[in-house]
């Protein structure tokens, strides 16, 4: 008869990983499954978005800073100092409901489990342009709190009309000399008060009616501009910058629940008294359940949360 695990943590990332910290560290024993990139989610990568982050500046701890990779190397390697057993695997289908729980990985293996925390995150909506993927990172980015800081006195473009495009592009103006907004129609889907704000700021452009259709210089490797067409009339034409990013929003990753657990209007998970979902011993943490901050600090905060929820779960149970 297969083991039941006492815990699962679905997913890696800051959430994740510290979730595998304490977990381990109270005797839980726990089982990661880390993720791996697919067609459907080509950035879940063991490690998160982060993975996709070059530099990282204003994660505590790291006064010089350090790069994504780098640091959820760090995470990893505590995870495992304290025995979290990981497999660079993702999990496909599970069934979450009753005292004991499985999950299906994508090598076909199903796995029991009693307490499951979910930390799967979420991905970024992209535009698809290989010269946009080529320049991940150098230039391109879908974090403006993330990456700002870097564009002091350059001009950038951000693509979007809803309120995460308003934040980022007033975000922006701290550092940026000018931020074009871009957008596909004529008026923008943001709230009035988002919009009165971005209408005011003077470092502020609306470029209305366009798309992005490349992103130039892949040659050079970074972005020295960004080819734009026109919705209406398809006319095309270069605009200048040194920076693109994209707030065209993000999907949380949890398709392979298959709606058992409840979310919200946007898709994410819905946390109830800390990190409790509405299935009893089922656990979220990070970006699949908080599409407000979503920055590794908080996401990590999370995870420690469902690991002590998790083990008072499994305590109040008897396991």
């Amino acid at each position: 008869m297969q083991a039941i695990e006492k815990v699962v943590i679905v997913g890696s990332g800051p959430a994740g990983y510290t979730a595998a910290i304490y977990a381990a560290r109270a005797n839980l024993a726990p089982v990661m499954f880390e993720g791996e990139p697919s067609s459907e989610a080509p950035d879940l990568l063991p490690g998160g978005q982060l993975m996709l982050t070059t530099e990282v500046e204003n994660y505590p701890g790291f006064p010089k800073g350090v790069t994504g990779p780098e640091l959820m190397a760090h995470f990893r390697e505590q995870a495992l100092r304290f025995g979290t057993r990981m497999h660079q695997l993702n999990v496909t289908e599970c069934e979450l409901e009753g005292e004991v729980k499985r999950l299906r990985t994508s090598e076909g293996e199903w796995i029991s489990a009693r307490g499951v925390i979910v930390a799967t995150g979420a991905s970024a909506k992209w535009l698809g342009l290989p010269s946009e993927t080529a320049l991940r990172n150098r230039g391109v980015s879908a974090c403006a709190t993330c990456d700002g800081a870097f564009f002091k006195g350059k001009d950038v473009v951000v693509i979007g009309g809803g309120d995460t495009a308003m934040e980022e592009a007033q975000f922006l103006t701290r550092f940026a000399n000018k931020v074009y907004v871009v957008h596909r129609r004529d008026s923008l889907r943001a709230s009035k008060i988002m919009q009165a704000r971005a209408f005011a700021n003077p470092k502020i452009e609306f470029l209305w009616n366009s798309e992005v259709v490349e992103v130039l210089d892949v040659q050079a490797g970074r972005v020295s501009g960004v080819r734009l067409a026109d919705t209406v009339t398809k006319a095309q034409r270069v605009q200048a910058c040194q920076g693109l990013f994209l707030a065209i929003g993000h999907v949380p990753n949890t398709k392979f629940l298959k709606g058992q657990l409840e979310t919200d209007e946007l898709g994410y998970l819905v946390v109830h008294h800390g990190t409790r979902t509405r299935l009893e011993g089922v656990f979220a943490a990070g970006d699949v359940a908080d599409h407000v901050y979503r920055q590794a600090i908080t996401a990590a905060g999370m995870g420690c949360q469902a690991a002590i929820d998790c083990e008072r779960w499994l305590e109040t149970k008897g396991f």
